[in-house]
């Protein structure tokens, strides 16, 4: 029986959050497919530790919930929601063209999928499954870097080493001459760095009169870190997302003396720049296509059986360092 021949369930079971902290599988039924649907059977997806955790804890700012959605969202915030938007899987069901191939789709966990054609993009066949499920991230590590203007040979500084930062911090080791040094307050992350091509500073050690600063870490005392390591004129890149938490900004000392620009990063919208020309399908497309390279790999983290989700998201900070992977169970023949 080929694939496009076989016979498929009208049902799904993805991940929901019910409340603030609670979370479960629950089945679902799926839509009724229409005209250039294609069907997904899950492989492997991604958790955005950063993103999701707010929305799993319910700190989705209620002024914020119509820009926080992400693509085939269901319910809304706090909750019951259906998040996530890192799932890679094999079109089990569609066009000639897309039947049997991997693809990348901004979708929440969810174990088989009914999507429009449009929203998946392929994955280049020398990207392995695990692997891919960083497209999102890349795909903001991408924007940042544009919205911060990165060019060769300047003086980077990144600080945070967590995913996204760790992702930043390579693309900008990439640019030829850069002078490129990922900050983070554990030292282990010295490791890390050197696998991507970067320096490695704890904060009181980082390089100052830097040209560009990003700050990744989501913490007030990293934003302090970042506005200390720019120099005259830098620009600062602030892509942390702090949900519904106050942070304090230090605009005393040197911010105005030099004049300091903070520029925000939300991989919502395209950079202004390369807004008249790429679109979002061309974004996440380039950002698939820069996982060719196996460094990538050091970002991955623990590898979690799609039945422990729910557990897995309650302790999601204790989990080891990297983004979690989440493993699909194959179906029955």
């Amino acid at each position: 029986m080929s694939l496009s021949q076989a016979v498929h369930p009208d049902h799904a079971t993805a991940f929901w959050t019910l409340a603030p902290g609670r979370g479960a599988l629950c089945r679902q039924e799926l839509p009724a497919p229409v005209a250039g649907d294609v069907r997904v059977r899950a492989l492997a997806s991604g958790i955005s530790r950063g993103t999701e955790s707010l929305v799993f804890q319910g700190r989705v700012p209620a002024e914020l919930a119509a820009i926080m959605r992400c693509p085939f969202q269901e319910g809304e915030f706090p909750g019951p929601v259906k998040y996530g938007y890192a799932l890679v899987g094999m079109v089990e069901q569609g066009p000639a063209g897309l039947l049997g191939r991997r693809v990348f789709a901004l979708h929440p966990h969810q174990d088989v999928a009914l999507l429009p054609a449009e929203s998946c993009r392929l994955v280049p066949d020398a990207v392995p499954t695990e692997r891919a499920v960083l497209a999102a991230n890349m795909e903001t590590a991408l924007n940042i870097l544009w919205d911060g203007g990165a060019a060769p040979g300047q003086r980077i500084a990144v600080v945070g080493g967590g995913v996204v930062g760790g992702l930043t911090a390579w693309l900008a080791a990439c640019l030829p001459g850069a002078e490129v040094t990922l900050v983070d307050i554990d030292p282990a992350r010295a490791a890390l760095a050197d696998a991507l091509g970067a320096g490695f500073a704890l904060p009181d050690d980082a390089p100052d009169g830097c040209d560009l600063v990003i700050h990744t870490s989501a913490t007030g005392d990293g934003l302090a870190t970042a506005l200390r390591l720019a120099g005259v004129e830098a620009v600062l890149v602030e892509a942390s997302w702090y949900g519904d938490r106050p942070v304090t900004v230090p605009l005393g000392s040197g911010f105005h003396p030099n004049r300091l620009r903070i520029v925000s990063s939300q991989v919502g919208m395209v950079s202004p720049a390369f807004r008249p020309r790429w679109t979002l399908s061309r974004r996440l497309e380039k950002a698939l296509s820069l996982l060719t390279d196996p460094a990538a790999d050091h970002l991955l983290g623990p590898r979690l059986d799609f039945s422990d989700l729910p557990a897995a998201m309650a302790g999601l900070h204790d989990l080891p360092f990297g983004c979690p992977v989440v493993r699909y169970p194959r179906p029955n023949p």
